[in-house]
């Protein structure tokens, strides 16, 4: 790790000079710490913003919840709020991690850390092409051990999942994202803050680096997420074991059901692509349907023909479909 200046912000315009490359944020730190040790990241200055006032705060107006970024995801998890109006927001934080990392994480940090890919997030300097670690160098999980990787949305470049568990969970909910900067504040649909690599190489971008639509020095400050009438919703989160593990595929669902029938449905995978991955045609199919198993499960096998699977990775359809139909079944209960 190379030496670097620090500084603690003091108000939000303090963060505005982050550029993600030489001036970095730093709040939990538990993934930031991470990519100084393995030499993916060497700023020369980090910026701390997790003591800036009023970001953590998680409250309810009439029709959303407001979950400020650096509210912790054992904060959000066991919120009352949460678990009645997001009940997939509040599982998916209390399945990331182990609970000592909750209780520091942050939900702004969270959406924004690195694939889990081996080949990424190897010591330096790397012993193979990680076409994110350094351009050009190819990428080894494309023809190498890429059981963990991506479905959907992949390039010859990049074969890399995002790995957040409430990520997933925030784009089943049609949560916006806001961001601050000098330019002023707006708000994103979180399902488009971040990129497939088809999507970074369709807007000329580089397809392994290019990972969300932030702009240097756009900061997070928080989260809205839609409070719906008569809403229900689950997270199924499939995994090689129950604590501290990332997931294989994970699945978050948000129901409406009237008289035994689905009205409104709406469906996010997670570990499959590079951004949470939306079944829209399926959602819109499931409508009508009785949320059971036998009924939602042929809809969503349909829903996933697209899949792209690698040379290990088949499995992840079979297992997307199962988990997906999981969720819609646990949220109608």
């Amino acid at each position: 790790m190379r030496n670097f200046e620090y500084e603690l912000a003091q108000r939000i315009d303090d963060a505005f000079a982050i550029d993600g490359a030489r001036t970095m944020a730093i709040a939990g730190g538990t993934e930031l710490l991470n990519w100084f040790r393995l030499g993916i990241a060497a700023p020369d200055k980090v910026i701390d913003v997790g003591g800036l006032a009023g970001l953590d705060a998680i409250e309810r107006s009439h029709d959303h919840l407001s979950i400020g970024a650096l509210a912790t995801l054992n904060q959000i998890g066991e919120h009352a709020f949460v678990r009645e109006h997001a009940t997939a927001l509040a599982d998916a934080c209390l399945k990331a991690a182990s609970p000592q990392i909750r209780n520091r994480a942050t939900i702004g940090g969270n959406v924004l850390q690195k694939t889990r890919c081996a080949y990424f997030r190897a010591e330096a300097p790397l012993p193979w092409g990680c076409n994110k670690r350094v351009p050009a160098s190819g990428c080894s999980a494309r023809e190498g051990l890429n059981e963990r990787h991506a479905i959907f949305g992949w390039t010859d470049a990049c074969v890399a999942v995002h790995p957040s568990d409430p990520l997933v969970a925030l784009a089943a909910l049609d949560a916006q994202v806001e961001i601050e900067s000098r330019a002023g504040r707006r708000t994103l649909a979180i399902a488009d803050l971040h990129l497939t690599q088809q999507e970074a190489a369709a807007a000329g971008l580089d397809a392994a680096l290019a990972e969300t639509r932030l702009n240097p020095g756009d900061v997070i400050v928080g989260y809205r997420v839609p409070i719906h009438a008569g809403q229900r919703s689950a997270y199924v989160k499939v995994r090689e074991r129950a604590s501290y593990e990332y997931a294989l595929v994970a699945a978050a669902a948000v129901v409406v059901v009237e008289h035994g029938r689905i009205v409104r449905t709406a469906v996010a995978l997670g570990s499959v692509a590079q951004k949470p991955w939306r079944l829209h045609a399926a959602e819109a199919q499931l409508v009508g349907q009785p949320p059971t198993r036998d009924a939602v499960l042929p809809i969503l096998n349909a829903g996933l023909a697209d899949a792209r699977p690698l040379e290990h990775n088949g499995y992840k359809v079979a297992m997307a479909a199962g988990a997906a139909t999981r969720a819609i079944v646990e949220a109608a209960a």
